[in-house]
């Protein structure tokens, strides 16, 4: 249902709350399931639909200069090992490729988008994660 929704493909009849979703267009570059599996679903050369009304350092529309990671979970549930060591992994190989990518311009979406986004809330470890990349 995730990729589904990424994809905008859900089937919106499946669940009522689906139904309340309906005409959201969402996606990401990347997405980390609990179990550590990465999924790709837009280019890094191409806008992904993660951020919806943002700032960052004063810039608006972060959707338009930015590469969006989101993790499977909730704002109560603590992250897995296997969350924290692909996203690492992931943030190794995008910093080796967009030298732009540092640790002074991960934020998380509650950043950018306070009044709307909460993710990854505060079960997401930022200490651990900085520590590991």
């Amino acid at each position: 249902e995730v990729d589904d929704f990424f994809l905008n493909r859900l089937d919106h009849d499946m669940h009522p709350f689906f139904d309340e979703i309906r005409g959201v267009e969402v996606s990401a570059h990347f997405y980390i399931r609990r179990d550590g599996r990465v999924t790709q679903f837009v280019s890094c050369l191409d806008r992904a639909w993660h951020a919806g009304v943002s700032t960052f350092c004063g810039r608006e529309n972060c959707n338009d200069y930015s590469i969006g990671v989101e993790l499977e979970g909730q704002d109560d549930d603590a992250f897995t090992d296997a969350q924290y060591e692909s996203l690492v992994h992931l943030t190794r190989a995008l910093m080796d490729e967009y030298p732009i990518v540092s640790k002074d311009n991960i934020v998380g979406h509650s950043d950018i988008a306070p009044e709307r986004k909460t993710d990854p809330g505060p079960m997401f470890d930022w200490n651990r994660y900085f520590s590991m990349i």
